[in-house]
């Protein structure tokens, strides 16, 4: 999640405070999945997810799985509120100047390839397995800011600032895979009537209509027409929230995207993705074993989440340092940064969802070791990451030259 850094230090730390405690909540809805999976219990957990749920009017009708809407439905008003929150970056905050930009721009770029480089590295020559690539690509921002959190006054603003623009890049790195890499045969028809409101949303913005109900319905209708494309649902919450204008009528008025966006806050943080997380992280751990886990998929997640995103993001800030090509910020250290690194493999809910989207359900058994990898990479990730942190931040070692 993103925030402004023109907005007042008050509302940073309620935001922070809401995903902090966001975070908290992800983690109790995965380990009450994981004990529900884990106990006679399981068959009615699968029995709720697998549950049909089907609207119809008329002709059009939408039938999918519990678990399906959850996954199509619900996260695309979470890529919705990403949409806002980088629209807002772009136009007012992190975003709206390059020299804001290059030092978590090429920190993102580090974190996103070089875990898939070494989740492909470990598994070349299996072809399912490599659809998996960007599992371990992604950062969960919530849990990031809520080990943060357990650390206090002693993180210096700057070291979560980088952290929520990072996210930005990171965010907007998930929707392009997304976006190319995951897409089904396509549906022409869906698709022209999906360009037809995505104009329609555009007029209404360029026309100046500032009613946030004018863009939910054309909203809705997009992606009905997206679902039915073969082009991943969510992305159509990506693009209302552009088409959504920053600027009110008037400069009394309030501006319809940070209405949007605050208004969407509570119910993603606190329901849509502990709901989701729920909805994925069950996974039976009766007969794990050390040869389970040295398999290739869930080593290359684990090993990507937990590696490749410490060796991208504090590595490639580095050589661009070293370079002259950005610098680091006031109060940023070294240790610090690295500690930050390693926090960022925590992928959790984002890598859940990616992996839902690369191993469907021709290839279950790769999606059930792909979220032990994701957990295992996780925890240690969220664990080394603390103790990093809490280390450096309280000596103030390494401090940058």
């Amino acid at each position: 999640m993103i925030i402004s850094s023109l907005l007042p230090i008050n509302a940073l730390r309620e935001f922070l405070k809401l995903e902090s405690a966001s975070g908290i909540i992800l983690v109790v809805a995965a380990i009450l999945a994981l004990i529900i999976y884990n106990t006679p219990l399981a068959g009615y957990y699968e029995f709720l997810l697998n549950m049909p749920v089907e609207v119809r009017v008329g002709p059009l009708y939408i039938a999918k799985s519990l678990l399906l809407w959850i996954n199509d439905g619900l996260m695309a008003i979470f890529f919705m509120l990403i949409g806002l929150e980088v629209k807002r970056e772009i136009v007012d905050g992190q975003l709206s100047s390059l020299s804001r930009v290059a030092l978590p721009g090429i920190a993102a770029l580090g974190g996103m390839a070089i875990p898939a480089l070494i989740y492909v590295w470990l598994n070349l020559g299996d072809q399912v397995a490599l659809s998996g690539w960007a599992i371990p690509a992604a950062t969960d921002i919530a849990f990031a800011l809520g080990i943060l959190a357990l650390l206090g006054s002693r993180v210096p603003v700057s070291l979560k600032l980088f952290l929520l623009t990072l996210a930005i890049m990171d965010d907007l790195g998930a929707i392009v895979i997304i976006a190319i890499f995951f897409t089904s045969d396509l549906s022409y028809l869906s698709l022209g009537l999906a360009a037809m409101s995505l104009v329609l949303l555009c007029l209404l913005n360029l026309f100046g209509i500032t009613r946030i109900a004018a863009y939910v319905v054309v909203g809705v209708i997009l992606w009905i027409c997206v679902l039915k494309s073969g082009v991943h649902a969510t992305l159509a919450g990506v693009a209302l929230a552009f088409a959504i204008p920053m600027r009110a009528e008037n400069e009394e008025g309030e501006s319809p995207l940070r209405t949007c966006e605050h208004g969407l806050h509570p119910w993603v943080a606190y329901g849509i993705m502990p709901i989701f997380a729920f909805a994925n992280a069950g996974v039976s751990l009766g007969g794990m074993s050390i040869t389970m886990l040295l398999q290739s998929v869930p080593l290359g997640v684990a090993a990507g989440l937990f590696m490749g995103k410490q060796i991208g993001i504090f590595g490639f800030t580095w050589i661009g340092v070293k370079l002259g090509l950005t610098k680091l910020p006031d109060e940023m250290n070294w240790s610090g940064l690295y500690g930050l690194s390693v926090l960022c493999g925590i992928g959790f809910t984002m890598s859940f969802f990616i992996a839902s989207l690369a191993f469907g359900e021709e290839a279950h058994g790769y999606a059930i070791t792909a979220r032990i990898g994701i957990l295992l990479g996780s925890f240690l990730s969220a664990i080394l990451g603390y103790l990093i942190l809490r280390y450096s931040l309280k000596e103030g070692a390494d401090l940058k030259e």
